[in-house]
């Protein structure tokens, strides 16, 4: 096995094993954001998105397809049809804006999202949808967001929480989840980008453990959510502006 993990410190591996831990603990149990949560705090680790996003994407898909085996029945098929159309041409888009650009420009671009996303969340401010066209504005954009990093969860999970029941939502945005990652890593495949497969199957241990503890504990995340939000929000914060300093400086 040559994973490119096996050139990490001690530290530097016990630190990516812990991070794993919270992503698939957050997937799970808020049923979104374990790469927006988990990316920037990684990028400390190693500063290439290329390397982690095809191990967190390897990831998604294994958990997805996990959780989804015996709830295909209980998702919002018309909505995810209707939506994918504002959807995936964006998300291709910043797939190759992802393989094309450089490296600090994508950096900023994180680190960035990341502090529009824990401002809201520590100041209790949602990110909500009222009208079609605002609607059609944030799939378009979160589509993008999503294939340029796979942090582009809130801003979609604001216009399905408004279109589909409560009962299907996370259900739905798991196939919303496994669609566009599905996408990103054929596109990666294509153009001869490393999948990283073996650094995310040393990794799934980790990640499974956070998944198994984030399933159990949905429901109390659920009823505390804006709690949940706003103490991991301020944590982004601080992550995300040390991200950026680091990147100008």
């Amino acid at each position: 096995m040559n994973s490119p993990l096996f050139d990490f410190s001690v530290l530097q591996l016990a630190l990516t094993a812990l991070l794993f831990v919270w992503t698939g603990f957050v997937r799970s149990g808020l049923g979104f954001g374990g790469a927006a949560l988990g990316l920037p705090l990684m990028l400390f680790i190693n500063d290439q998105p290329l390397f982690w996003l095809p191990v967190i994407g390897a990831h998604l898909l294994f958990f997805s397809a996990l959780t989804l085996r015996t709830r295909l029945d209980n998702v919002d098929w018309r909505y995810l049809k209707k939506s994918a159309i504002y959807i995936t041409p964006p998300a291709l888009i910043g797939v190759f804006g992802l393989i094309t650009l450089p490296n600090q420009w994508m950096l900023i671009f994180i680190y960035s999202v990341s502090l529009f996303y824990a401002l809201m969340w520590l100041l209790n401010l949602a990110i909500s949808s009222r009208h079609g066209w605002s609607d059609k504005l944030l799939l378009g954009f979160g589509g993008y967001v999503a294939g340029a990093s796979l942090t582009g969860a809130p801003l979609m999970v604001a216009v399905f929480m408004r279109n589909v029941s409560f009962s299907q939502l996370r259900n739905t945005l798991f196939v919303l989840w496994f669609s566009l990652v599905s996408l990103k890593m054929s596109t990666f495949a294509m153009f001869a980008i490393p999948l990283q497969l073996e650094s995310a199957l040393l990794l799934l241990p980790a990640a499974a453990i956070g998944h198994v503890i984030g399933l159990k504990a949905h429901e109390s995340i659920l009823k505390n959510d804006q709690q949940f939000k706003r103490l991991v929000g301020g944590f982004l914060v601080v992550i995300s502006i040390l991200g950026l300093l680091k990147v100008w400086l």
